[in-house]
This record gives C-alpha cells, structure tokens and sequence, in this order.
C-alpha cells in the first residue's frame, strides 16, 4: 500500500538533507508523485522501516517467541542503520559534487577578473607613460623659454646699460662733467638718435657705440 510523504518530512525521518532527497528523486532512487501541484515521496508502507524501541533487558528467561522478536527488532534496526548510512552517504556524494561546481565557478570568475586586473594594468602603464612623455615635452619646452628668456636678458644688459654705469665705464667722475653729458644724451635720445632707448623708463645707452661726441 503506497504512503506519500512530504520531501522535508522525509528527509527529517532520514535523517538526510532536503537536496539529497531531490537528488535521489533526479537519479531515479526514490519514487515520486505529482499531487495537487505538489511533489511528495511515495512510501511502501509494508516495506517502511519500524523504529522499535529498545526494551530493558531481564533476568526472567525469554521464550522462543520473546527471542524471535528480539532478534527480529535488531535486524530492523540494522537496516535502519544501513538506510540512514546510505542516505548519509548520498548527502556527502551530493555536497561533494556542489563543492566541485562552486570551485570550478569560482576559478571561472577568477580568470576573467585576471584578465581585466591585466587590462587595467596595461591601461594604467600606457597612461603613465603618455603622462610622463607629455611631463618631459612641457619641461623641455619651458626650460628652452627661459634660456630664451635669460640669453635676452644678457644680450640686453650687455648691450643696453645705465648712465651711472656708461659714467663708470667711461670714468666720468666729475659732477659738472656728468650733468653736462647727461643733458646731452638726453637731449639726443629726444632727438632721435639710436644709439639711446629707454628700458622701463629709464634711459639706457648701447655699449657697443661710440659717444665721444657727447662727451667731449
């Protein structure tokens, strides 16, 4: 006579987890029935093992018929047992077979999250060195400006100098000499003579001229 039973009721009778009762059910071990929408267990009930419970023993002798049954109640325990093994070990084969899948998913994930660790690296790399070309081209760049800067500077203070400094040059030492040359380069700056310009409105004479002219 069949008896349907409940996967979880099942498993918890079994002692054995509710996903080695589905796995026994995929493989073909255990007998299934759709009822109503619902899956249950089909249970031979002649067949289903008895738990019996263990009797104190006595000093009293027992019958052939007391020991009969005796031996009778352990031999159902032992394949009580030998079931609960079993299902213990199905459960054991069925999280073996999920640990396996998890480790091959998980070595899956870590190779394509290698690959694109790797990717970003070469991105990272090839950015930096763009950077630190472009870092060397503007030093470069700004370093051959103020040399630039710097030789002008040279050039226009070798060349252009001050009136104290022409004096100093020239040892015009004498007040009266230095007042009377200064109201002729000024004068001749006025009129136009290029030998003169003014550098941040002071008036600076070209060293490399001649000015015995004004001088004398």
């Amino acid at each position: 006579m069949e008896k349907l039973m409940k996967p979880a009721e099942y498993a918890k009778e079994l002692g054995i987890s509710r996903q080695a009762v589905y796995a026994k059910i995929k493989r073909g071990i255990l007998a299934a029935k759709n009822v109503d929408g619902k899956l249950y267990i089909v249970v031979d009930k002649e067949s289903k093992a008895q738990k019996t419970p263990v009797q104190t023993m006595t000093q009293m002798p027992k019958t052939n018929a007391a020991a009969n049954e005796d031996i009778s109640s352990s031999a159902s325990e032992i394949k009580e047992y030998k079931a609960l093994l079993a299902a213990k070990d199905e459960t054991i084969s069925v999280l073996k077979g999920t640990v396996k899948d998890l480790k091959k998913s998980n070595k899956q994930i870590s190779t394509t999250l290698k690959g694109e660790i790797d990717l970003l690296k070469e991105a990272f790399y090839e950015m930096r060195a763009l950077y630190v070309h472009q870092l060397e081209h503007k030093k470069t760049h700004d370093a051959i400006d103020i040399m630039a800067d710097e030789e002008m500077a040279e050039v226009v203070e070798e060349r252009w100098i001050s009136i104290k400094k022409f004096f100093k040059q020239e040892k015009v030492t004498k007040d009266k000499h230095r007042e009377k040359a200064a109201k002729r380069l000024k004068k001749a700056y006025k009129s136009g003579d290029k030998r003169l310009m003014k550098v941040d409105g002071e008036l600076k004479l070209n060293a490399s001229k001649n000015y015995e002219d004004i001088l004398n």
